[in-house]
């Protein structure tokens, strides 16, 4: 479980001041400071930078309706014509039915030094990005290295709970991000702020009577609020091995909890897990849909039920029927949109429907099943404090059998019983027990992963040709990931691949997917190859490890700040016997080398031994934990620094005798 990295906001004075007066700085103007930068010194490889930026957000009375007004400043610095990307805005709007948000007061310019360029209205572009969401775009004018984009809006949102908060980190890192607002009293927001990185402004106070709306006698008080951080990091969303990137980047967060109208009626936002389960229970997208147990007796096979008197054997048998029945269209989908009875009739369905399908149909077959609410990697991870159901995109089934737990997921055709998708390896999730209480159940994979190459080489002397065997293992994730590959490409295609992905001299000459040594959780693939090219006048060269677990090292940033997430624990390893070619000597021999990582986290060997016309070499890398947090990344780093070296520079050279 990951270290918690939600603090709450308490409402404290900051120590700390910067030299930005009330109003932030002047649109238009720039500080001899900012035209000067040339190069950003806190990261020499950013391509732009975030000079100033400034939000404040207010409610008012507009058009006889509270409104929420956002209003938004911003200078970008652009170094290099890397950073052209920046110059790409886009800004996103939320309707319905009935209203809409509105965008207003959009300026935007081009300095290049004493000369401005003015965005014109005519090359700011509209398009709809779904149902309830439009995107205002626009490019500003003339950029070149140097120069600096400024651009401002105002927001105008008839959407309360739209008030959600500020991201002080970007993909650019910034100098300066400031957020404002002005809260009447009447609205009660809980309010986190997420990521590592730590506010050098934490302001608020209270301003009497500052919110006042016609036709009534009272006035509200206002929270007036002010976060700020200078010298913020960009956050790389590209970093390898990592949950969602909203888990780790630094923002606030608000949510609307409570709103006490002027008319003393008090509506609550923020339920309580009780309250939620009592309204799921006859919710027709929740406990409705799990009410379906005649429906299913009727529409399924009879043997389903009969067939198996093991109740585990049951189980996988209603498990194997759902996951052959049902095509997933490949949403996840979320609390909303959820019909079982329809889905079943069609063959096909959302995420939700084909695994509470599988809940309904265990249930009929006396296998007491629950739904369990997940969020997915890319998701985020769900609040614990109290419930946000957007949290939520996604659905497992939770049995327990002979004492053991089973976390179950249809939709992917590939995945045994009780295993689970990578997507949904995300820690925690919460258990709907509608006779009792809900409750939250760790995600714990049933199993890891083991890739294995083992070989023999000899070599040629006349033809100057490689020859050998490979026979390579993938077990757990890895192969169930090796039978959808498979099956999803021809033989010769995949075939292809393979040689693609070793050299253009690793020629296959013939290959057997060993179907005899198969499972569900495991392929065995036999690999007969030949290679040129390895004979150079009087020497022979050899790299052995044809198939590299990690081309390159996955992990080069200077330091990371949030933790590494491997989802599930990892195991490579690589045996190859050479036979030393008639009439030559071993020259060179790689080093062999024994890296320990951490308190017993992980662990890499490489040896190599030589025995008469015979050389072994053996490869051993085991990642035994998980979830690592940020102070552990300078061992991993150094430890895949090893890694990668030694499968891309483990050479071996043979010399001819004579």
């Amino acid at each position: 479980m990951p270290k918690k990295i939600l603090l709450t906001l308490f409402l404290v004075f900051s120590l700390f001041s910067f030299s930005q007066n009330k109003k932030g700085h002047p649109f238009g103007e720039l500080l001899l400071s900012e035209r000067n930068l040339i190069t950003y010194d806190k990261d020499s490889t950013a391509n732009a930078v975030v000079l100033y930026e400034r939000g404040d957000n207010y409610f008012k009375v507009i058009d006889n309706r509270i409104k929420l007004v956002k209003e938004y400043h911003v200078k970008i610095k652009i170094l290099n014509k890397k950073g052209f990307d920046a110059g790409t805005i886009a800004i996103n709007l939320y309707h319905n039915d009935d209203s809409h948000e509105t965008l207003t007061d959009l300026k935007a310019i081009t300095h290049n030094e004493n000369i401005k360029t003015h965005l014109q209205s005519s090359k700011v572009f509209t398009k709809d990005l779904s149902e309830r969401w439009k995107e205002k775009t626009f490019t500003f004018p003339n950029i070149k290295e140097g120069s600096i984009l400024e651009y401002k809006y105002k927001q105008i949102s008839p959407y309360i709970f739209n008030f959600n908060g500020w991201e002080f980190q970007s993909n650019i890192p910034k100098i300066y991000s400031e957020f404002n607002a002005k809260i009447p009293g009447n609205y009660i927001y809980n309010r986190v702020l997420k990521g590592f990185l730590k506010l050098d402004v934490n302001d608020a106070t209270i301003k009497k009577s500052c919110f006042h709306i016609d036709g009534y006698s009272q006035s509200a008080d206002c929270e007036v609020l002010k976060y700020a951080m200078k010298d913020i990091p960009a956050f790389n969303e590209q970093e390898e091995y990592m949950l969602a990137a909203s888990n780790y980047k630094s923002k606030i967060e608000f949510e609307l909890s409570e709103h006490r109208r002027f008319d003393d009626i008090i509506h609550k936002y923020t339920k309580s897990w009780k309250n939620v389960d009592k309204e799921f229970r006859t919710d027709k997208d929740f406990g409705k849909q799990l009410t379906k147990k005649n429906f299913f007796e009727k529409n399924v096979p009879a043997d389903l039920f009969t067939s198996e008197k093991d109740t585990l054997e049951r189980a996988k048998k209603i498990y194997s029927f759902i996951q052959n029945y049902f095509s997933w269209d490949g949403k996840n989908s979320s609390y909303g949109r959820a019909r079982v009875k329809e889905a079943f009739n069609n063959k096909k369905g959302n995420a939700w429907e084909i695994n509470m399908s599988l809940i309904n149909l265990l249930n009929a077959a006396g296998i007491p099943s629950k739904m369990m609410l997940v969020s997915t990697r890319q998701n985020g991870l769900p609040k614990t404090t109290h419930p946000v159901m957007n949290d939520f995109n996604y659905i497992l089934a939770k049995t327990n059998i002979n004492g053991e737990t089973y976390l179950l997921d249809a939709t992917n055709k590939y995945m045994p019983f009780g295993s689970l998708p990578f997507k949904a390896l995300n820690h925690y999730g919460r258990v709907m027990d509608f006779k009792n209480e809900s409750s939250w159940e760790k995600i714990t994979p049933k199993h890891g992963s083991r890739e294995a190459v083992m070989g023999e080489i000899k070599f040629d002397t006349k033809t100057k040709k490689t020859r050998g065997t490979l026979r390579i293992i993938h077990s757990g994730y890895t192969g169930i990931e090796k039978h959808k590959e498979k099956e999803e490409l021809s033989e010769e295609d995949y075939i292809d691949k393979i040689e693609e992905d070793i050299s253009e001299d690793f020629v296959i000459v013939d290959y057997l997917f060993d179907k005899e040594k198969n499972t569900s959780l495991k392929t065995q693939e036999i690999i007969q190859f030949e290679i040129e090219n390895s004979f150079k006048e009087k020497m022979v060269y050899l790299n052995p490890f044809f198939v590299k677990f990690f081309k390159s090292n996955p992990f080069l940033s200077e330091e990371r700040n949030f933790p590494v997430d491997f989802g599930y624990k990892r195991r490579y390893t690589y045996l190859i016997n050479i036979e030393v070619p008639k009439g030559y000597t071993v020259h060179e021999l790689p080093e062999s080398k024994n890296v320990k990582f951490g308190d017993n986290y992980g662990d890499f060997r490489f040896e190599t031994q030589q025995n008469s016309d015979r050389i072994a070499l053996s490869f051993d890398l085991s990642l035994k934990e998980t979830h690592l947090e940020p102070e552990n990344y300078t061992g991993l780093k150094e430890l895949f620094k090893y890694v990668t070296n030694i499968q891309n520079n483990s050479l071996i050279i043979f010399k001819k005798t004579d």
